[in-house]
């Protein structure tokens, strides 16, 4: 698989490089033609899969434990769910969250007027939902078949071809298998790179206002070489002692800076745009899940709710294969509720927190948050925030920090993953060797140096959410092999705490 997906990777992201205004072209025109014609294929699936996990959840294979009788989980619940949040987030929520409502407040759904009462309720109301529950079942659905294919069937190989034999048979040792595999790395660099594409204007803007000195490409470079040096040391020393420590330092950081937050804003007023954001998101939820405006002919669903569902679509592979590996001994039902509730929950803590503190400041007049979101952008309207807060400078710093944690935890677990796929018959009780966790590492490095220096940077993130809409027919491909095994291995009732296929049928266990 190696040989293989770096071609691929080459042939996408040198063109790009070497011919950006035409890549630029081609690709917008596949983003516009993907959301346009199958803009409500998007929102069906991510609705779908939303019942499909809820019913599963509540179903009796939801005690179906992902291990044999003797497996017990490998890490504790806290750095499980840890590292569930930071892999599958990483830098994006610190970026949105602060200015994600502004953008809705500015322009919110359903014709509301802009700047209204309505538009305000409406505006943390949409964050909830774009963070929420569909998001995390995006993530969670490909975890459950790969997880099941490597713990409970004993299946050498963390890859998403394996994990769809149920379906494919023989045919996922062939070229069909080895091309999805090649497609899911792609998926993975161009996640990267989308993270990085945040991540280096907002941290290197933020440090140049720290230290005095003009944001310039050495900065940049700067910044991505403290990243490189972060997760390479994550990446090599592993799970246990590498990626599982910086993601436990990542949440505890995080959930500082949110109570902060909380305690100099206005608390009471944080309180409650939260309660009612989430009470509007809920009350709201199918009309959002399924909102395609054919009469009104309004983007926003496409600008919006499309765009990001083909962004966790297209993440989905990488955070499947990664929660798949740190959950061996967890049952499915557990699987579904860390990343359904506690992925959720997490993502809502930052948007009523960090959200809420920046409608507050918008809504009172204390800091036109819009207006410097329109003249200067991004990390122009966060850093206006911070200095909002006491002690600025100091919270400054720590907010840059937390960025360096949540992209490194993001990189150390997509090189992770990436050494996974692309190593020989790799079993879920083994970790891929270092040299090729590094290797993957240093490449990852490579492509954002080359992408930040030469550009092509932003056709590489739109590229890689037009590669979602092929991933919709694999996920349901990967959904009806897992609902094949579990119907042939647990075919009857039980009344146990936990459904556990014995040894002697997973040896015998067929494709």
């Amino acid at each position: 698989m190696f040989i293989p997906s770096v071609l691929i990777i080459i042939a996408i992201i040198v063109p790009i490089i070497i011919f950006p205004k035409s890549s630029a072209t081609f690709v917008n025109a596949a983003f516009a033609f993907a959301t346009n014609q199958f803009g409500w294929l998007y929102l069906l699936a991510g609705f779908s899969v939303v019942v499909f996990l809820i019913g599963l959840a509540c179903s009796r294979y939801g005690s179906v434990r992902l291990g044999g009788p003797d497996d017990k989980p490998e890490f504790s619940y806290f750095s499980w769910v840890a590292m569930i949040f930071a892999g599958g987030i990483g830098i994006a929520i610190v970026n949105w969250a602060w200015v994600e409502p502004i953008y809705h407040l500015k322009s919110p759904p359903f014709g509301v007027k802009p700047f209204s009462q309505a538009a305000a309720e409406w505006a943390l109301a949409d964050c909830q939902f774009n963070w929420g529950l569909t998001p995390w079942a995006l993530y969670c659905l490909p975890a459950i078949p790969i997880a099941y294919s490597m713990y409970v069937h004993n299946r050498p190989g963390v890859r998403l071809s394996v994990a769809s034999r149920g379906v494919l048979g023989r045919h996922a040792d062939g070229w069909i298998g080895v091309l999805l595999d090649a497609v899911v790395v792609f998926g993975i660099i161009g996640g990267v790179g989308t993270s990085l594409g945040l991540a280096i204007p907002l941290v290197s803007q933020l440090t140049s206002g720290l230290l005095g000195i003009e944001p310039s490409f050495m900065v940049d470079m700067g910044v991505l070489l403290v990243w490189t040096a972060m997760f390479t040391v994550s990446v090599w020393f592993g799970l246990a002692k590498g990626i599982k420590v910086l993601s436990d330092i990542n949440v505890i950081l995080a959930a500082a800076m949110l109570l902060f937050t909380f305690v100099v804003g206005h608390s009471v007023f944080i309180m409650n745009a939260w309660i009612d954001s989430l009470g509007q998101m809920v009350a709201n939820f199918v009309r959002l899940s399924t909102w395609t405006d054919p009469f009104g002919g309004s983007s926003f669903y496409q600008n919006w709710t499309v765009f990001y569902w083909a962004w966790w679509i297209a993440y989905a592979p990488m955070m499947g294969l990664f929660v798949a590996r740190i959950s061996r001994g967890r049952t499915i039902r557990e699987l579904i509720i860390a990343e359904l509730v506690f992925g959720s929950l997490g993502c809502w803590g930052f948007f009523a927190a960090w959200g809420g503190y920046a409608m507050q400041l918008q809504t009172n007049g204390i800091l036109d948050v819009a207006s410097i979101l329109t003249n200067g952008g991004i990390p122009a309207a966060v850093g206006a925030i911070l200095n909002t807060l006491p002690f600025a400078p100091l919270i400054t710093a720590l907010f840059i920090l937390l960025c360096f944690i949540f992209l490194a935890t993001t990189l150390d677990s997509s090189a992770y993953v990436l050494a996974s796929v692309t190593s020989t018959k790799l079993s879920g009780y083994e970790e891929p060797k270092r040299q090729l966790r590094l290797i993957w590492a240093f490449l990852i490095a490579l492509v954002g140096v080359a992408l930040v220096k030469l550009g092509g940077l932003k056709q590489v993130q739109t590229s890689t959410i037009v590669v979602a809409l092929p991933m919709i027919p694999v996920l349901l491909i990967m959904t009806l092999s897992l609902i094949r095994w579990l119907k042939r291995d647990f075919p009857k009732k039980a009344a146990k705490a936990h459904l556990v296929l014995e040894d002697q049928q997973r040896a015998s266990a067929k494709p």
